[in-house]
């Protein structure tokens, strides 16, 4: 008997209440959606997990882990493999090559070198002999995760696996959707077994995992219209329309779940390359908060940092210059008495640079520029620790405070900003696209361009950061120079919004999440790194309708990132607003704030 994973009943109140809302125009919900969301509840409450006594599921550990997906023509495959992909690289290994062999030996041998395989496959694919003895052979050597989309005869052939087993009634895509959620903590597995199927799957078995993950959803899913987030797109478009920029993308996620990730325009006004949701943008300013202040917070927790000692404590450089007795607390703050930036680019001389690369002139800046080896150490890091401290204990936003604070982080932890924070953080969180200088790990096409920079660099900016000294520096700063996506900065701050805690892992104590969140300043709204909701109405800043516990950040580039833990959501808008050049229309209209208030509006009529 198959079993009856979606309740027949559900839909007809379901479907009752969506006839209902007819009759009532304040009811306007999207039917679409609130029939989809129910058959996503149905999959996951009676979801099964089998096998999994050693706790493989849901998968904690992704650093450093080779995985790969493996279809033997699963008809879902497009979509359980970009969810996926959501959470850690998964490679896509197609069979087809392999099917006149008669064994899968050459496919074993050619995924040796992975770790993790996953493998979706129907009745009809388990009762092929050659694909079960496949499985059954590799998952004695490596863990192999099967995802069982069937009936009970289908599970039956599974009996004598011990691999983990995922098992759902449904062969569809929303089943697909599912799955691989489950496999990785953003769906819980909260269902035993109500019946014996064999002797093996015995009533009451089964395991139960919980969420730890973010979960992909639809608005829906956590009371909130989708119709009343579409207002999201009307904004959007007019973004594009008054060429406040030629594309952006925007992701909202809602009580650990993404219910909105789109992506409008394009890479530029040329609409040759359109926006993808998953599109690496040049971050600006967000790098403070993103790269920059998570090594200092988990410096201070580990006691290696006293945010209450001098500059010159930490770096030795700085001990016969104004800023050695400022206080790393007040660097932090924006109260260090910092100038707010140096333009570097302006002090850059003919034989400071050359069009090629050469064993002097190796540090490269943007497409055929480069500029001498030690320009950053003879003369950009000199001329900011003499630079003259001119309003210490007032705000003056300062882009020399985070030059400051990498070089106080790289001093301690003795390893370049790169390399840490893709170890304690990038890496284990399964940020796949976040990081300095993308051009040596991803494709052109996969960077959305920033300005067409006519007056120093003489090229269109792609995958090179905007920030003139961070790109002196050699493309990477406390400030600015690194670039991500959408996802991965949801996956970042929704470890936030947890007070540090994400895929079974801890990266902070709480306490420090609130303590560099909360506003530290008794002369500005700031905290320690992050930027904050202001109090003054006037400036409805970061939008007229946000809490008071707001944080994030905005960039230069056209960036902005807010977390609301009153609401238990993170915002994140990306675009290139400098394309093609520098313009200030993005704020003119206050695009950001707008869309801000849209998506506050959405939550709070959800809570009616």
């Amino acid at each position: 008997m198959v079993r009856r994973f979606l309740k027949e009943n559900n839909f007809v109140l379901l479907l009752t209440a969506i006839l209902f809302c007819n009759v009532l125009t304040a009811c306007a919900q999207n039917k679409e959606n609130l029939l989809k969301v129910e058959k996503y509840k149905a999959i996951e409450n009676e979801l099964l997990l089998f096998n999994n006594g050693s706790h493989a599921l849901p998968i904690k550990e992704i650093t450093d882990v080779k995985m790969a997906s493996v279809n033997f023509n699963f008809e879902f495959i497009k979509t359980f493999d970009s969810l996926l992909n959501k959470y850690s690289k998964v490679d896509k290994i197609s069979t087809l090559k392999y099917a006149d062999s008669t064994t899968y030996n050459d496919l074993e041998d050619d995924l040796r070198f992975y770790d993790i395989l996953f493998v979706p496959v129907t009745e009809k694919q388990i009762s092929n002999k050659k694909i079960f003895d496949f499985i059954s052979s590799v998952s004695s050597k490596k863990t192999v995760i099967v995802s069982y989309f069937g009936t009970e005869n289908g599970l039956l052939k599974l009996e004598n696996l011990r691999t983990p087993i995922l098992w759902t009634g449904y062969i569809t895509e929303e089943a697909a959707f599912i799955l691989p959620q489950a496999i990785f903590g953003g769906v819980a597995v909260r269902t035993n077994l109500e019946y014996n199927i064999g002797t093996k799957f015995t009533k009451g078995s089964g395991y139960t995992t919980s969420v730890s993950r973010l979960k992909y959803t639809l608005p829906e899913d956590v009371q909130v219209n989708s119709n009343e987030l579409a207002q999201i797109d009307s904004i959007a478009l007019e973004t594009i329309r008054e060429k406040a920029a030629p594309g952006l993308v925007v992701l909202v996620a809602k009580g650990g779940k993404v219910i909105y990730n789109k992506s409008f325009g394009y890479h530029t006004y040329a609409n040759l390359k359109p926006n993808s949701p998953s599109d690496i943008f040049d971050l600006a300013s967000v790098t403070k908060i993103t790269a920059t202040t998570p090594a200092i917070m988990r410096l201070v927790e580990q006691g290696k940092l006293n945010l209450d000692l001098n500059v010159g404590h930490y770096i030795p450089k700085a001990r016969n210059t104004p800023m050695n007795s400022t206080v790393v607390r007040d660097v932090m703050m924006h109260q260090a008495g910092f100038i707010p930036f140096i333009p570097f680019h302006n002090f850059v001389k003919e034989d400071d640079y050359s069009r090629d690369s050469t064993r002097v002139y190796n540090v490269k800046v943007a497409d055929s520029f480069y500029v001498k080896k030690k320009f950053y150490t003879d003369f950009m890091w000199p001329k900011m620790l003499n630079s003259p401290i001119v309003s210490k204990g007032r705000y003056v936003y300062s882009d020399i405070s985070m030059y400051v604070m990498k070089d106080i982080a790289e001093h301690i932890s003795r390893k370049p900003i790169t390399e840490y924070l893709d170890e304690n953080f990038y890496k284990p969180l399964g940020m796949q696209f976040t990081g300095f200088l993308p051009r040596k790990r991803f494709s052109i096409d996969q960077i959305v361009p920033t300005e067409e920079d006519v007056t120093f660099r003489k090229t269109l900016l792609n995958g090179y950061v905007h920030d003139q000294g961070a790109a002196l520096a050699g493309g990477v700063a406390g400030h600015a120079g690194l670039f991500g996506n959408a996802n991965d900065l949801a996956i970042f701050y929704q470890m936030l919004l947890n007070k540090g805690t994400y895929g079974g892992k801890k990266y902070f104590d709480h306490e420090t999440v609130e303590q560099f969140t909360a506003k530290q300043s008794v002369v500005s709204r700031r905290g320690l790194g992050f930027d904050r909701w202001d109090p003054d109405p006037k400036n409805k800043y970061p939008s007229e309708l946000a809490s008071d516990q707001t944080y994030g950040h905005t960039g230069y580039t056209g960036i902005g990132v807010w977390v609301d833990p009153a609401r238990d959501m993170i915002y994140i808008f990306l675009s290139n607003r400098v394309h093609p050049k520098v313009s200030d229309k993005l704020g003119n209209l206050a695009i950001r704030r707008r869309i801000q208030d849209v998506i506050n509006v959405a939550i709070d009529n959800g809570k009616k």
